[in-house]
């Protein structure tokens, strides 16, 4: 059975974990989540480095064979998947914003991308724009809010639905933009409420379902189908301890040498 290290800095990469089990059978999961540094968004560039290195130190000496790593996550991605792979002989998939088909999907050819200050603000997302959006206005956008309210509607299936769209408003986002980039994993998991925030025409465009792809050409000899059988397996790992968690989490330290 192949296995999976996803990545995150909380439960947003659950968002392309879900992509990853509709498209791969007999997989088993571990999924990682440093939310003693959540959000990643608001954290300098060599703390995140710091942290996958450490990642992946955890791995080799506790987790056992992994197959493929997933940082289902666009500002570790964007900051540190170059230097991830200097650590490592295993397969790794970055999440990075899907600006590329919201951008030749468009029709009006004015998009948005919202994410993490991190993601929005930096080099990598700057190229990206820069290479994949030609004859497109972008506009970037950012917010660590929605990342507060996805977390807490994962873990209280409560959502503030006067708060997210209070957010949604705060970001001024012109009338004209008709594609939204999901630039942080954690906002596909409140999408339906982001969209109702929206004007009709404004379309969703995340990166999960490519990631998922991916992970199927990486992992070659896995039956890919509709149907999952429901005995694949994920492990759940934290940095920090969780209230009210619903799933069973084992607490493990990315520093220990």
């Amino acid at each position: 059975m192949s296995h999976i290290l996803v990545f995150d800095s909380g439960i947003g990469g659950t968002s392309v974990l879900s992509h990853l089990k509709a498209c791969l059978q007999g997989v088993s999961f571990s999924y990682v989540m440093d939310n003693a540094f959540l959000p990643y968004g608001l954290q300098p560039q060599e703390l995140i480095k710091s942290r996958i290195k450490g990642l992946i130190r955890w791995q080799q000496q506790y987790l056992g064979n992994v197959d493929l790593i997933v940082i289902a996550c666009n500002t570790a991605s964007t900051y540190a998947l170059e230097e991830a792979r200097k650590h490592t002989q295993i397969p790794i998939i970055g999440v990075v914003p899907a600006v590329k088909p919201a951008a030749s999907s468009s029709k009006t050819k004015h998009i948005a991308l919202l994410a993490t200050p991190a993601t929005s603000n930096n080099a990598y997302t700057h190229k990206l724009i820069m290479d994949f959006t030609s004859g497109c206005k972008v506009e970037t956008l950012h917010s660590t809010e929605l990342v507060r309210i996805a977390e807490h509607f994962y873990w209280h299936s409560e959502l503030d639905k006067e708060a997210l769209c209070a957010e949604i408003a705060r970001l001024n986002i012109p009338a004209t933009v008709d594609r939204l980039v999901l630039g942080c994993t954690h906002f596909p998991l409140i999408a339906h409420d982001i969209k109702n925030c929206l004007q009709k025409h404004v379309e969703l465009v995340d990166s999960g379902k490519a990631i998922a792809n991916r992970a199927v050409s990486l992992l070659g000899s896995q039956i890919v189908g509709e149907k999952v059988p429901s005995a694949s397996e994920v492990r759940f790992y934290a940095t920090a301890p969780i209230m009210g968690s619903k799933e069973a989490i084992s607490i493990i330290n990315l520093n220990k040498d």
